[in-house]
Order: structure tokens, then C-alpha cells, then sequence
């Protein structure tokens, strides 16, 4: 054979493993997915559950009006500040006033007759003590001239006239003793009659005084509904009275939050939270509900109509210009772990028992099927799914059952099934939906591709 011919044919020997080689790189490479990886590693991690409310005082009272009448003076503006028993507002008081300084007369001519009275009950028990003492020395005279008479040392005359002189002074303790109980039912009616007259001017002096309002404690006026110049009128049965303003107690406020249903099961009290609010300061000193224009500060629920459930942040050291219905958000840690091991949360899956199955035992390998019961026959996907992650091992990703634990922003505590160092499968999501346990991979961590993001 010729030398060009042997080197012809040793050319496409060449050429056709060539291209063996490359169509088999080519088949393999077609199977290996490209994907993103994590590490397992050490940090701290932070439960967080975020909610949305209102700013709230801890005690607000709503000032109403106690009287008829009109609002002649108001002695402050709304989102000014008040110390306790400072005067508010003033509400026309001139019948009332008029009434006081009438009992006030009343109970002063009342206690002038009760003076008068006791000094008639003194005197009537002086003229009795003066009436006894007569009584007792013409009794013991008309005793003696009893017998001195007997003996014949008396005349007729003399005994008759010491006799009348003791039935006249039994008569006159009779009529002192009579004039002293009289003295005394006019003590007691006097006596009554100041009682009453201190009764009525208690009447007319707390009506009078109900025409002044005074704040019950140090606070703010976060609601002023009411002019100088406007009639208000107290409540009845089935109306409400007139709302002059509102004083919220800001020595203690609280955010009020609602927590959903799915998250309120990890909150408990002593926990702490971060609040913002989002309100720009000064923009107005309480909120109106716009479906009822009713002050935030005036109704105990808050506005929003949903599946939540209202949770109570107290907050240290708020601002000073904070008011009632500024909307607010916290974030409520409900757990902490320190120095947990933790995994991206993308990196978590779900595979069933079959596919977890096929990459444990490849084809080629022999080994026997376990029986199938009815309860395992019964069992519905979802609870045949196990949760837990790709690792690479070996170029392979290969799943792996994981318990987890506190849930950071982005990160999740692995309790068992990985160690630190360990490189778990991140992404992309589409691949992580449809990678098969124990496919091999290829890692690119290298910044995703738009198209790759958008999907």
C-alpha cells in the first residue's frame, strides 16, 4: 500500500474519533444541568413578622358635654399640651351662677336661725335649771311647814301660803320643761333646714361647675370637633351628647398592629419590635376615618376589615410631635438563633419518596420492592413529599432531607441532615423546579443572564 494512502486512511481514523469524542461530549453535556450554588454556614438569624396599624395612646378621654348651653370660651387648640385640672373650655353660666349665689344666701339665713334657735334651746335650759331649783326649795319649805303646823308652831296662814309658793314653782318647772322641748324641735328644724340649704347649693354648685371643663390628666388635645359661639347639649337614652374635644394620655403610646392569622401564633408578649411610621411630622395632630369622619382617637377598632388578629407594641422614648392615627409599620421578632447553621431559603424543595428512591438506588442495582400496604396506598402526593435540599457531591446533585428551624430574611437554620461547608443548590428557580435527585451539574455562580431573572 502506498505511503499516501496509509496516511489517508490514518487521517480519517483520526477524524472519526474526533468527531465520536465530540458527539459524545456533546450527548453528555446536553444532560448536565447549569446551576447556582450556596454554602451552608454559621450566622444569626431573626424571626421577623411585619405588620401594619395606627398609632395609639393607651388612654384617651373624650371631654362631653355635661350641660345645656353655649360654648362662650375655649382655652386651648388642638394638638396643644395640658397639665391636669387646667381649664379647657367654658360653657355659658350665668342661670347657674345665679342659682349658686341664691343658696348661698339660703344656707347663710338657715345657719343664722339655727344660731338663733340653739341660743333660744340655752336659754329655756337656763329658766328649767333656775325653775328646778324653785321647785326644790319651796318643796323642801312646804315639807318643813308641814310639820311645823302639825306641832302648832305655824299659823293656818303661813302653811297655806308655803303651800301655794311649791304648786307655783311645780307649775313653773312644768312650763320651763315644756319650753325646753320646744326649743329643742326648733334646734332640730333649723338644723334641717341648713342641711337642705347645703344640699341644694351642692345641686347648683355642681351645675355650675359642669359648665367648666378641666382636663383629668396631663396629655394632648388631639380632637377639638367644637367652635367658641356653638350650643352644645348633653346625651340621652338613644343620642349621644356633644364631644367638645379629646385628651390622649401620651405618656404611653402603643402602635396597634394587625398580625395576620398564619403568623400570630408565633407572637407573645415581652417581645421586641422596630416601628416606623411613615407620616411626615406636623402634617395635622389626629386622623379622620374616611368612611364615618369619626377622630382615630374617638373609636376603640381600628379602621381596617380584615382576618387579623390586633397585637400592642408600646413604644420607649417616642418623638415628641408623634400623634393618635399616624399609620405605622412594625417588625416584630418573634425568634433569634445565634451562630445557626443556615442555607439560603431558595435552596429548600420538595421530592417525593420515589424520586429520592431512584437516586439512591441507580439503574443496574437490584433491590427488593417492600410491600405496599393500604395506608401507604392511601397516602395522598403531599404527604409522600419530603422537604430538603441539592447537594454536590461529586459533581451530582444528590438530595438530602432536611429539618429546619428560624427563618431570617433570607436565610433558614438547618437543624439536621447538613454540615457546615456543605454547597447546596440555589437556583435558578426554573432548574431547582425540575432538577431530578442525583442529575449531574455544572455550577455557575456567575451573575445571572436578564433572561434568566425575568424567568
Amino acid at each position: 500500500m502506498k505511503a499516501w494512502k496509509k496516511f489517508a486512511i490514518g487521517g480519517g481514523i483520526v477524524v472519526l474519533l474526533a468527531v465520536i469524542v465530540g458527539f459524545t461530549v456533546h450527548q453528555s453535556s446536553k444532560n448536565v444541568a447549569t446551576v447556582q450554588t450556596g454554602k451552608a454556614q454559621r450566622e444569626d438569624l431573626a424571626t421577623v413578622v411585619s405588620a401594619s396599624g395606627e398609632i395609639k395612646p393607651k388612654t384617651y378621654v373624650n371631654i362631653g358635654a355635661n350641660a345645656y348651653g353655649k360654648i362662650t370660651h375655649l382655652y386651648v387648640k388642638e394638638g396643644e399640651r395640658v397639665k391636669r385640672g387646667q381649664l379647657l373650655a367654658q360653657i355659658d353660666n350665668v342661670q347657674s351662677a345665679a342659682d349658686l349665689s341664691a343658696n348661698q344666701a339660703a344656707l347663710q339665713g338657715a345657719e343664722t336661725d339655727a344660731l338663733a334657735a340653739d341660743a333660744g334651746l340655752k336659754t329655756s335650759q337656763a329658766d328649767l335649771l333656775r325653775a328646778q331649783a324653785d321647785y326644790d326649795r319651796y318643796k323642801l319649805d312646804w315639807e318643813r311647814a308641814q310639820s311645823l303646823y302639825k306641832d302648832g308652831l305655824i299659823s293656818k296662814s303661813d302653811f297655806d301660803s308655803r303651800k301655794n309658793a311649791w304648786g307655783t314653782a311645780d307649775a313653773g318647772l312644768t312650763q320651763a320643761q315644756a319650753r325646753v322641748a320646744q326649743a329643742k324641735a326648733q334646734k332640730e328644724s333649723a338644723d334641717k333646714h341648713v342641711t337642705q340649704a347645703h344640699a341644694n347649693l351642692a345641686r347648683v354648685t355642681d351645675v355650675l361647675q359642669k359648665t367648666t371643663y378641666s382636663a383629668p390628666y396631663d396629655g394632648v388635645v388631639t380632637n377639638l370637633p367644637v367652635r367658641e359661639g356653638e350650643s352644645v347639649v348633653v346625651g340621652i337614652q338613644n343620642a349621644l351628647g356633644s364631644t367638645l374635644m379629646t385628651i390622649a394620655d401620651m405618656s404611653v403610646i402603643t402602635a396597634e398592629v394587625k398580625v395576620d392569622e398564619t403568623d400570630i401564633v408565633n407572637v407573645h408578649l415581652g417581645q421586641p419590635a422596630e416601628v416606623t411610621i411613615d407620616a411626615i411630622p406636623k402634617i395635622g395632630d389626629n386622623a379622620i376615618v374616611r368612611s364615618s369622619g369619626v377622630s382615630t382617637s374617638q373609636q376603640a377598632t381600628a379602621s381596617e376589615e380584615a382576618k387579623d388578629f390586633k397585637v400592642v407594641v408600646t413604644l420607649s422614648d417616642p418623638p415628641e410631635d408623634l400623634r393618635p392615627g399616624l399609620s405605622t409599620t412594625a417588625k416584630i421578632t418573634t425568634a433569634t438563633r445565634s451562630n445557626a447553621l443556615a442555607i439560603p431559603i431558595q435552596a429548600l424543595t420538595l421530592r417525593t419518596k420515589d424520586q429520592i428512591d431512584a437516586q439512591n438506588n441507580p439503574p443496574g442495582s437490584v433491590h427488593a420492592a417492600p410491600p405496599v400496604t393500604k395506608d401507604a396506598a392511601s397516602k395522598s402526593k403531599k404527604d409522600d413529599e419530603q422537604q430538603g435540599v441539592f447537594v454536590i457531591r461529586n459533581k451530582k446533585a444528590m438530595f438530602v432531607p432536611v429539618s429546619t428551624g428560624v427563618a431570617g430574611t433570607t436565610d433558614i437554620e438547618v437543624l439536621d441532615g447538613l454540615k457546615e461547608g456543605d454547597e447546596v443548590v440555589t437556583g435558578s428557580y426554573k432548574v431547582l423546579r425540575t432538577l431530578r435527585p442525583g442529575s449531574s451539574v455544572k455550577v455557575d455562580n456567575t451573575a445571572p443572564k436578564k433572561e434568566e431573572e425575568s424567568s
